[in-house]
């Protein structure tokens, strides 16, 4: 368990300005303690400064977990969100995207989201622009990128793809062995 290198924290925050945009400060200040994000076994974890210092007294080989697992660092020194982060990114998610209770069951499989199952979009999204998606009960699924800006996606036919699938609350099933 260590803090994050310059590079490793810059890659992560541009990876989270995604989906959040300047709300980055929020996580950090929170009102009920400070928080911070420490690397273990290339994965990011968000923990609680208590947490971490008593975290500390554990051997790192001993140690399997600890806070929430926000994503992991590739061998190619890309970030990897992990849809464990998505109960921290979704109130503060600038872009969001619904989809119609017809179309929940095909995004929560990993398919990405057609323009037949687009409930609503929020204005402005720009083409590539990291999104949360939501049900139409407010209830937040995961994350993706939009295909389409929300101006595209009012002129497009209904079987083209408005938003690229990237993490969704089935993973919690589909990888139970593997998410830590």
């Amino acid at each position: 368990m260590r803090p994050l290198t310059e590079e490793e924290t810059k890659i992560m925050f541009e990876k989270l300005s995604k989906y959040i945009g300047e709300n980055i400060k929020s996580l950090i200040d929170r009102p009920d303690g400070m928080y911070c994000f420490r690397l273990h076994k290339e994965r990011v974890y968000y923990v609680s400064e208590d947490i971490m210092k008593k975290a500390a007294n554990v051997c790192r080989e001993n140690l399997i977990s600890f806070g929430v697992c926000f994503g992991k660092f590739t061998k190619t020194k890309k970030f990897r969100l992990h849809i464990t982060a998505l109960d921290y990114l979704a109130p503060y998610a600038k872009f969001k995207i619904w989809v119609k209770p017809s179309s929940e069951q095909s995004f929560l499989y990993g398919n990405h989201i057609l323009k037949s199952g687009l409930g609503r979009i929020t204005d402005n999204t720009s083409k590539y622009q990291g999104v949360v998606i939501y049900s139409m009960a407010d209830v937040p699924l995961g994350f993706g990128v939009a295909a389409k800006s929300t101006t595209e996606c009012r002129r497009t036919d209904p079987m083209s793809i408005v938003a690229f699938h990237q993490a969704d609350v089935g993973e919690y099933l589909r990888n139970e062995d593997s998410l830590t």
